[in-house]
């Protein structure tokens, strides 16, 4: 519940709205079903928007604990977002990965040579 003393975090970033205290999600203005480790891997990935982010860091934020080698989660979660960002908002892209770094959260329409439905 929203009050003056606590007002509900939103977190806005392009077409993407996160309310974290409330589980939504909103893409151009369009509710996102997420699971629960999506959900909360985006909340934490938006909070550092902008901003690369190791595998490690995501690991112990959503999974709590240390990443264990060869553990692909972050890997599979990060596909299963983008997946779903992207069925929703065509002709953009919204999570950047930096090899050998981590990941970026940053929406930012696509250049036409990225964009799959462009090249038909």
């Amino acid at each position: 519940m929203e009050t003056a003393a606590f007002p509900e975090e939103v977190l806005s970033i392009g077409p993407v709205e996160i309310r974290p205290h409330g589980g939504l999600v909103t893409l151009n203005q369009r509710t996102l079903t997420l699971s629960v480790r999506e959900f909360t891997l985006l909340v934490e990935i938006a909070r550092r928007a902008g901003r690369i982010v190791s595998r490690a860091e995501l690991y112990t934020l959503v999974w709590g604990a240390p990443l264990r080698a060869g553990d692909r989660s972050v890997d599979v979660y990060i596909h299963k977002l983008r997946v779903k960002l992207e069925d929703g908002a065509p002709g953009w892209a919204f999570i950047h990965t930096h090899v050998g770094f981590g990941y970026r959260f940053a929406p930012e329409p696509s250049h036409p040579f990225h964009n799959t439905a462009t090249s038909r």
